[in-house]
């Protein structure tokens, strides 16, 4: 007989836990979120990967907005150099989305300063996506 404590199931940006997902490959675990994760189950989500994009990709901001602007149509996220990759941040938040929704998902681990992850200053695209369908979200 098992009388462990059912273990809490967290999503958490992959790149968070030293996968190859950061927009320039750089290999960055944050020990913080490490810590925080180590006596829970937890599922690696990269928003941009998901959504097509490829690593390394070129760094991108939102503009004119927040994440939840850009879902609404009413901002963009856009390269350095000026392209539109909206909808690739929108498909990828999307996939997250499903992930959370088809697992028993206590909450979101998410990356600072993202234009996906971010969950304080200016909202990401995902966190905007995750925290609208009610899942609680930490940033690291």
């Amino acid at each position: 007989m098992n009388n462990s404590t059912p273990k809490s199931v967290f999503l958490v940006s992959a790149c968070l836990i030293g996968l190859c997902t950061r927009y320039d490959a750089a290999i960055k675990p944050d020990a913080s979120c490490s810590k925080f994760l180590k006596n829970h189950i937890w599922i690696p989500v990269c928003p941009e990967q998901l959504g097509g994009m490829p690593t390394p990709r070129p760094a991108a901001d939102i503009t004119n907005g927040t994440g939840l602007d850009v879902l609404q149509g009413r901002a963009q996220v856009c390269t350095k150099a000026g392209d539109d990759v909206s909808a690739s941040f929108i498909k990828g938040a999307q996939e997250v989305l499903k992930i959370a929704r088809s697992q028993s998902i206590t909450g979101a681990c998410l990356k600072a300063r993202s234009p996906s992850c971010a969950v304080s200053g200016v909202t990401g695209v995902t966190a905007a996506l995750l925290k609208q369908n009610g899942f609680k979200l930490y940033e690291f």
